[in-house]
C-alpha cells in the first residue's frame, strides 16, 4: 500500500491562491460589466457581433454545469468512484480509470463539470484506498484541460473560436481527435512517468459500493450528449435539459443557493464581459487578424497559449477568434492545452482549487504546477508536430 499524501499545512502560494480564488468573482464580474458597457459605447456594431459570436458558448456552459449537478444529486459520481476502487484494486489500473473518468466527463460534460465534480470524488477515492491524494487531484486539472478538444462543449473556448464554422459534434471530432488524442496520451503518461511510486502496489481498503443510482442523471447526460454531437446549436436546448433535471433533482430549500455555487453567475457575467470587450478589440483592430495569417501552425499554438496565460483562454480565444483563424486547430491547442503550463491560463484552475479544499486536502498545489508545466510543454510539442504531419503528409 502507498501511502496517501500527509497533511501539510498550507504554503504561501497556496493561501495567495486560496485568497484569489475568494476574491475572484466579485473582481471578474464587476469588471466584465465594466468592460462590456466601454465596447457597447465604442463600437456598439462589434460589441454586439461578439456578443453574438461569445454568448451560446456560455449558455452552453451553464446547461452542462446544471446537468453535472443533477448527475451528482442523482449519485451517479460517488458511485463511479466507488465502482473504481471495487473493481480496480491495483494502482496502475485505478489510474487508468481514472482517466478515463476525467476524459469521459469532460468530453461529454465540460472540464468546468469534470473539475467541480471529479476533483472531490477522485481525492476520496485515494483517501479510502490509501494513496496519495496529490497525484489524482492534479490528474483531474490537467487531464480536464488536455481533454477538452474532442466535443464543442467540452470547453467555452471551442465554441468561440469555431463558433464561426458552425460545426456540429461529429464535425468537430473530426478536426480534433489527432491533438486531443496526443494531449490526452501525453499529459496521462507523464503524470504517470513522474509519479510511479505512488501508483504500485494493491488497495487495502474500499469504500462500501453505492446502494442507488438515479436515473435521472444518466438520462440528462444522455440528451446532452445527443443534442452537442447532433446539433450546431445546442446551447439552448442543453440549458432546457439541465434546468429541468436541477428542478426535478433539487427540491430542497437550499437548492437555489447550490446552484449558484455551482454556475457562478458573477465569473460567467465577468468572463463574458471580457470577452465581448476583446472580441469588439478583435474586429475594431485589424492586427491579431492579421498577425495570424503570417503564423504557422506551430506559432499559433504559442501565440494561443502565451496569451491564455496572460489573460486567460476565455478573452484570448474571443480576441484571436475575432474573425475566421487560419489554422483553427491549432488555435484551439494552444487555447485549451496551454493552461497547464501556469494556474493563469483557465478558470478551470481556480474551480479545481476551490472544489479541492471543500475535501479537506492539503494536496500540494506546487505538485500540480510543476507536473502541469512538464506535462503541458510535451503534450503541445507532440500535437504540433501531429498537426504539422497531417498538413504537411
Amino acid at each position: 500500500m502507498v501511502d496517501s499524501n500527509p497533511r501539510q499545512p498550507d504554503t504561501w502560494h497556496e493561501a495567495s491562491f486560496h485568497t484569489i480564488s475568494a476574491f475572484l468573482p466579485w473582481v471578474l464580474c464587476l469588471g466584465g460589466i465594466l468592460l462590456a458597457g466601454s465596447a457597447l459605447l465604442f463600437n456598439s456594431h462589434a460589441a454586439v457581433a461578439a456578443a453574438d459570436q461569445d454568448w451560446p458558448a456560455f449558455i452552453l456552459v451553464c446547461g452542462l454545469l446544471l446537468i453535472g449537478l443533477a448527475a451528482e444529486d442523482s449519485g451517479l459520481f460517488a458511485a463511479s468512484g466507488a465502482l473504481l476502487s471495487q473493481w480496480t484494486r491495483h494502482g496502475v489500473v485505478l489510474y487508468l480509470a481514472a482517466v478515463l473518468l476525467v476524459v469521459a466527463v469532460t468530453t461529454v460534460l465540460n472540464l468546468d463539470t469534470a473539475v467541480t465534480f471529479l476533483t472531490p470524488l477522485l481525492v476520496y477515492t485515494a483517501r479510502h484506498s490509501g494513496r496519495r491524494e496529490d497525484v489524482y487531484a492534479a490528474a483531474v486539472i490537467l487531464l480536464a484541460n488536455a481533454g477538452s478538444l474532442l466535443l464543442p462543449g467540452a470547453n467555452l473556448t471551442n465554441l468561440i473560436a469555431l463558433g464561426h464554422l458552425h460545426l456540429a459534434g461529429w464535425s468537430f471530432l473530426r478536426e480534433t481527435a489527432l491533438p486531443g488524442c496526443t494531449a490526452i496520451l501525453c499529459t496521462a503518461a507523464g503524470i504517470a512517468l513522474f509519479s510511479s511510486s505512488s501508483l504500485a502496489g494493491v488497495a487495502g481498503k474500499v469504500p462500501d459500493p453505492p446502494q442507488r443510482i438515479g436515473r435521472l442523471g444518466i438520462a440528462a447526460i444522455c440528451l446532452a450528449t445527443l443534442s452537442v454531437v447532433v446539433l450546431p446549436a445546442p446551447a439552448l436546448p442543453v440549458l432546457v435539459i439541465g434546468s429541468g433535471a436541477c428542478l426535478l433533482t433539487r427540491r430542497t430549500s437550499g437548492a437555489f443557493r447550490q446552484i449558484l455555487a455551482v454556475v457562478d453567475l458573477r465569473i460567467m457575467t465577468g468572463l463574458f464581459g471580457i470577452a465581448v470587450f476583446l472580441g469588439m478589440i478583435g474586429r475594431e483592430w485589424t492586427l491579431p487578424d492579421v498577425l495570424l495569417h503570417h503564423l504557422g501552425i506551430a506559432e499559433t499554438v504559442g501565440l494561443a497559449a502565451g496569451l491564455s496565460l496572460v489573460v486567460n483562454n476565455l478573452p484570448a480565444a474571443s480576441l484571436l477568434a475575432s474573425r475566421i483563424p487560419p489554422h483553427p486547430v491549432a488555435l484551439l491547442l494552444g487555447l485549451n492545452v496551454g493552461p497547464n503550463l501556469f494556474p493563469t491560463g483557465s478558470l478551470a484552475w481556480i474551480l479545481w482549487y476551490t472544489a479541492l479544499r471543500s475535501t479537506g486536502s492539503r494536496a500540494i498545489l506546487r505538485r500540480a504546477v510543476l507536473l502541469g508545466a512538464g506535462t503541458g510543454v510535451v503534450s503541445l510539442v507532440a500535437c504540433t508536430a501531429a498537426l504539422l504531419a497531417v498538413h504537411t503528409g
